[in-house]
């Protein structure tokens, strides 16, 4: 197994046990994190599209 295939199937099995909200609560134990998020996420967000969006979620959808 390749370092991603074993990233995608720990990600896969941390949101089947605890679900999407407690999967993200578990890994934000291991980082602090640093900068800032509000002008950091408005650099990504603001670039993206509705139909974007809508097709990166269907695309995970297919692949869970």
């Amino acid at each position: 197994m390749t370092p991603k295939e074993i990233r995608v199937r720990g990600f896969n099995a941390l949101e089947k046990a605890l679900g999407p909200a407690g999967m993200l609560k578990f890994l934000h134990q291991f980082e602090e994190g640093s900068g800032n998020y509000s002008k950091d996420r408005h650099k990504v967000v603001d670039k993206l599209e509705l139909r974007d969006i809508i097709k990166t979620i269907r695309q995970m959808q297919k692949t869970t």
